[in-house]
């Protein structure tokens, strides 16, 4: 009998490892192992504003700019609106990732900051035309992440490895991918400000 029930719990606990393993535990072990890679910040800045213009417009230019212009899958982390009185506050974060190869990937963070955003009317070549005022701050920053699968961080040796091929192999394409970074997060940035000094022109 007690054997029976060995053999039972044994043929049930088979079953619960293999649904967990296949489903949340294998989820947990895949963040674990992305978690693991190596990320080096190449790009940190911001710009500001304060004027008029249209949010909706701006919004979108940023966004189609960041995906079309530089191929990032940009994922939306954070949309939050605060009213206060006739004005509100608007927090918006992109998170944007772009794999380079099967060991770089060059990774985007974009904070937009909108404070005291309000409604206003402006006449524009003899048309009135309705836009926002507001003040703005937009932070940029650009990592590249290595071994962002994890494949080198599985012990010691693959880590001594890990080391031989960044040295040796590929210090070039590590420059490249770094001067891409700088190169895009910095026209980003220059884009955006540019957008907005034309808007104040208007």
């Amino acid at each position: 009998m007690g054997g029976f029930l060995a053999e039972g719990l044994k043929i049930k606990y088979k079953k619960i490892y293999v649904l967990t393993s296949e489903g949340y535990l294998n989820k947990i072990y895949q963040k674990l192992r992305r978690t693991m890679a190596e990320r080096e910040t190449i790009f940190t800045s911001k710009t500001s504003y304060n004027g008029i213009f249209s949010f909706n417009d701006f919004y979108n230019f940023c966004y189609q700019w960041l995906t079309e212009e530089t191929g990032l899958l940009v994922t939306e982390k954070k949309y939050s609106e605060k009213l206060t009185g006739d004005s509100k506050d608007v927090e918006v974060v992109w998170e944007g990732f772009k794999d380079m190869t099967d060991y770089f990937r060059i990774e985007v963070k974009i904070e937009m900051r909108v404070t005291k955003l309000t409604s206003v009317e402006i006449t524009q070549e003899g048309v009135k035309v309705k836009t926002n005022r507001g003040r703005v701050e937009m932070k940029v920053k650009g990592v590249l992440a290595r071994d962002y699968k994890g494949k080198f961080d599985m012990g010691a040796y693959r880590k001594f490895l890990r080391g031989i091929y960044e040295k040796w192999v590929i210090p070039a394409r590590i420059d490249q991918f770094e001067g891409k970074i700088m190169e895009e997060c910095g026209e980003f940035l220059s884009q955006a400000k540019a957008y907005l000094d034309l808007e104040a022109k208007r």
